[in-house]
């Protein structure tokens, strides 16, 4: 049981939940940049939510199946189609042996993501599948899917009952919450005000390292260096030009950079669907706030296990 990779389309990755737990050795979790979507398309295969699955960013590719399977696709919408007949996203879809699955460019986000009932199975490297592209680390050989590459598919017999999905999260993507950052006083309640009214523009040097953001720059109320420290992900780092960068899932694990505020962690998916170009505003919360929020996403995924 295989999938040949016919066209690897632009950055195609394994990826799981994520490598955690090493960050004091310098490296960080990786994982899928969606990480609700991601749990989701694994569920409704039937899969348990952190087996390997295919992560796609901008453009797709072409998938032959060389024996029969279970797939479905998450994520932002992308133009996909099994031997040209149109498909469904958030589905469980049953694709016959030899057919081609076929994924052009996105619609509206950033990334989908590709789930096989049984999983990808690949080599665990520090206890996971997922694919590190700045370290070279996991995944298949440490990069990104090429053209003849051939993924194998894991025994799903282990799998779990697929769940049907009624209702997708309404997500606003003009917004993206966050709490303030260990250096939030580095700011002046001016520089704060902007930060927080102006409209942020995704720039073209975006990646998984980190979010480069376009706007009016922030200047630094206190202009003290400080010492270099632990860097979490989604955290807003404000460099010397003043404008910001959100830490992403291959982040560095230490900088010197004034981190500014944090994204809360049920608004992370949100950042891995950011594409150039793309704006929106920040919105400061309480950490009440963002706890009870991280609680209500995580009952919608396990409503959605239990009522599938």
């Amino acid at each position: 049981m295989s999938i040949e990779i016919l066209n690897p389309g632009l950055q195609t990755t394994i990826q799981d939940l994520g490598r955690n737990g090493y960050s004091h050795y310098g490296v960080s979790s990786s994982g899928a940049a969606d990480d609700l979507s991601f749990r989701l398309g694994n569920l409704i295969v039937g899969n348990k939510e952190n087996l390997a699955a295919i992560e796609m960013t901008l453009v797709g590719g072409e998938f032959k199946f060389n024996s029969d399977a279970n797939i479905s696709l998450t994520g932002s919408k992308f133009d996909a189609k099994i031997d040209g007949e149109s498909l469904h996203f958030y589905k469980n879809i049953f694709i016959q042996s030899d057919q081609v699955l076929s994924i052009g460019q996105t619609t509206q986000g950033s990334r989908c993501y590709l789930s096989v009932r049984g999983g990808i199975d690949i080599k665990n490297v520090l206890s996971a599948n997922t694919t590190h592209l700045t370290s070279k680390m996991g995944g298949l050989n440490g990069r990104s899917l090429k053209k003849d590459d051939i993924l194998k598919i894991g025994d799903d017999q282990k799998s779990l009952n697929p769940i049907k999905f009624n209702k997708l999260l309404d997500i606003d993507m003009s917004k993206l919450l966050i709490i303030n950052g260990l250096q939030n006083n580095y700011l002046s309640k001016s520089s704060w005000k902007n930060f927080l009214n102006q409209e942020y523009i995704v720039s073209n040097l975006s990646n998984r390292m980190g979010i480069r953001l376009e706007g009016s720059p922030l200047k630094l109320d206190n202009e003290n260096e400080i010492i270099t420290e632990g860097v979490p992900l989604g955290a807003i780092q404000l460099p010397s030009n003043g404008c910001p960068i959100i830490s992403f899932v291959e982040h560095q694990t230490t900088g010197g950079y004034p981190k500014i505020a944090n994204v809360i962690s049920s608004e992370l998916h949100k950042v891995g669907q950011l594409k150039p170009g793309d704006k929106f505003q920040f919105e400061l919360v309480s950490l009440e706030k963002a706890e009870t929020l991280r609680h209500e996403r995580e009952i919608y995924v396990k409503c959605m296990t239990d009522h599938g």
